[in-house]
């Protein structure tokens, strides 16, 4: 099931990312950090939004290609 470092981990993540998010999104969101500063454990329900909110905003982000920085040339 989930587990509460996972919402910590989760919550932490999409912090930088809440301005980019649509409205519903936000308010999801803003919930789930509601509760999480009540020290609530989330259902699962509320869980698979984090979860999805986690893989649409950090784990399909844009990564930046460093090998520019180190060409030589």
């Amino acid at each position: 099931m989930n587990s509460f470092r996972d919402q910590k981990k989760f919550i932490e993540a999409l912090m930088r990312y809440e301005r980019k998010m649509d409205s519903k999104e936000r308010e999801i969101f803003r919930m789930i950090v509601s509760r999480d500063k009540d020290e609530e454990d989330l259902d699962s329900l509320a869980f698979s939004d984090l979860s999805e909110l986690y893989t649409k905003y950090y784990v399909n982000r844009e990564k930046k290609n460093l090998d520019d920085l180190f060409k030589k040339g």
